[in-house]
Parts: C-alpha cells; structure tokens; sequence
C-alpha cells in the first residue's frame, strides 16, 4: 500500500481544519439533544428545562430534553461519552458523573476526564444537615452531643448510595466522629418524607428537596454546609460557623460534551449557556428552587471537577464505599 505525499498530507490535513471552522461557524442548523442522566420531574431535569428556551433562541435551534436515568448516571454519561463530538450532544454532567464515579466503580466505560469535554457549570444544591422536629437539638453542638449518646449510632437517609447526600454524611462522620447507620433510598423524595415522618432521624438534604419542608416545620434545619448563608435560608447558619471549619458539601451540574467537540462550537454553547444562566427568568427559576446558578468558562469547569474528583476520592477511599 503506498504512502500518499507528505504535500498531499498536508493538503488534507488543512482542509479537514478549514471544512471544521466553516462546521462551527454555522453551527448549530439542526436541533441539538441534551441528555439528563435522571427521571423526568427530578431536580437535574428541572435545571435542565429552566435553561433550553433561553439558550436555544439564542443558538436558533432548541435543545431537546432527552431523560436516560440509571446507574448512578453511568448510563447517559456513557452515551454522550460515545456520541458523536460535534456539538448535537450534550450532557448533565454533576458531582456522581464527573466526581464520585471515578473511585466508587472500579471499571466504567468512560472516563470523566478523557471523554467528556466541559461545556460550563449549571448550578449547585447546597448541602442542609436536617433533622426531623422530634430529635432534640437545635443547633450543631447540640445535635453531635445528641448523636454520641445514641447507643448502635444515629441513622441517616439518602438518596442512594454514592449520591453527593451520601458522601457529604460520611465527610460529616470523617469530621466529628460520630458513629452513623446509612439508609439508602431510591431517590431524594422518599428520603424526606421518612425524615419528616420521624422513620430516620436526620439526612443532608439539598435546598431544592428541602426547602418546601423546612419552611413548613416539617425538618429542622441544623446547619448548611456553604461557605456563606445562602440566599432564601438567611437564618440558617452554616456549619463552619458553628464550628466545623472549612465543611462544604454540594450537589453540583454542569454541561459537557463528547470529548473532541470543536472549541468553537463549545465556545458558542457556553456563551449561550452563561447568558441564560444570568438572565432574568432563569435567576428567578433558581431562586424558588433555592439553587446557586454558576457561570463559567470550560477551564473553570474542568478545574473544579477535578478538584471535587480528589476531595470525594479521600472520603470514599476513607469510607470504603463501592458500587460494583
């Protein structure tokens, strides 16, 4: 088999570039899919929807919801890890995909880093330590002094195992040293009510899940693991002022796309991204959900997956938490 010239080479090499940046430069010219690797109605679908009206009137073609639940979201990262990378698939990304599911399956096809191409952030949850009403503490002091005279340890809910609620307990447990039961749900609503019904004793709970029981007394709100309070939950302290210094813990999102995507059209997908994000409709959205919108660029995205990747490594490792 002969080699073509090393001109002729170049030649092609040169037109493939040139026949991509025309490709970006009219990008998109048909509607693009956007995978959610959860059920409709759940809290990453919510976010995804509050997003694709504004961000497909500024790409000129709308973004289709397209719901592939399953696996820890093993599932749909696998499938726009292995789609086509040319900006007509794209991905939720959050804490379980980019994060937690590198060290807590010991094989999955796809990798994180190599695969997926970030896109930006969406959103965050913060973290709420909560107890049912009937648990006799107020404030963190009185509720580690609660839990440590609980013979067998404290049980807590969560939605699943490995979900970011499971590991911001066990980095909670890492903390004070509290001895804790784990009770696993499917999903965050039961997880709540059984909380709220006095079934478990406590959870870490996201705002999104929360709030409606927190502002109806239904959960008492112990602490939120922000660096700050939180808008709409002013009056709940956070844990690092009530002692546990530098504690935070979020369920996050963000956009992705198959590694190899063009950098133009990731550019265009996270203008039109960021401008969604800091419009008027969406902020509101946010809000009554009690979410953090988080405008970034790929860079910062990549940066601060990696960053989450290694601190919920530690804690798994430290756990001894696995999946398969």
């Amino acid at each position: 088999m002969h080699r073509l010239p090393a001109t002729f080479r170049r030649l092609l090499a040169v037109l493939a570039l040139a026949a991509t940046a025309a490709s970006a430069q009219t990008y998109p010219t048909r509607p693009i899919e956007w995978v959610v690797p959860y059920p409709a109605g759940g809290g990453s679908d919510v976010v995804a929807r509050a997003l694709t009206e504004a961000m497909g009137q500024a790409l000129g073609h709308p973004l289709i919801i397209n719901n592939k639940p399953g696996a820890a979201t093993n599932i749909g990262a696998e499938y726009v890890a292995h789609a086509k990378p040319d900006g007509y698939t794209v991905l939720t990304g959050d804490t379980a995909t980019l994060a937690a599911n590198p060290a807590l399956y010991t094989k999955l096809n796809y990798s994180a880093e190599k695969d997926l191409a970030p896109i930006g952030l969406l959103a965050r949850f913060p973290m709420i330590l909560v107890v049912n009403p009937a648990v006799p503490a107020k404030n963190l002091a009185e509720f580690t002094a609660w839990a440590k005279t609980q013979k067998g340890g404290v049980s807590y809910a969560t939605p699943g195992a490995g979900s970011p609620h499971h590991l911001a307990t066990e980095l909670f447990r890492g903390k004070t040293g509290i001895n804790l039961v784990h009770v696993p749900y499917r999903g965050a609503a039961p997880a709540v009510q059984d909380v709220a019904g006095g079934q478990v004793p406590f959870m870490f709970v996201d705002t999104a899940s929360g709030m409606a029981f927190i502002n109806a007394g239904r959960l008492r709100a112990i602490g939120i693991a922000s660096p700050q309070r939180v808008k709409n939950f002013e009056t709940i302290p956070t844990l690092d002022e009530q002692g546990l210094k530098g504690f935070e813990a979020y369920a996050w999102q963000g956009l992705a796309a198959p590694a190899g995507t063009p950098d133009a059209v990731v550019a265009k997908l996270n203008k039109a991204l960021v401008d969604a994000l800091n419009s008027t409709p969406v902020k509101a959205r946010f809000q009554v959900l009690g979410l953090e919108p988080t405008p970034s660029t790929p860079a910062q995205m990549a940066s601060y997956a990696k960053a989450e990747r290694e601190k919920w490594a530690q804690v798994i490792r430290a756990s001894g938490i696995k999946l398969d």
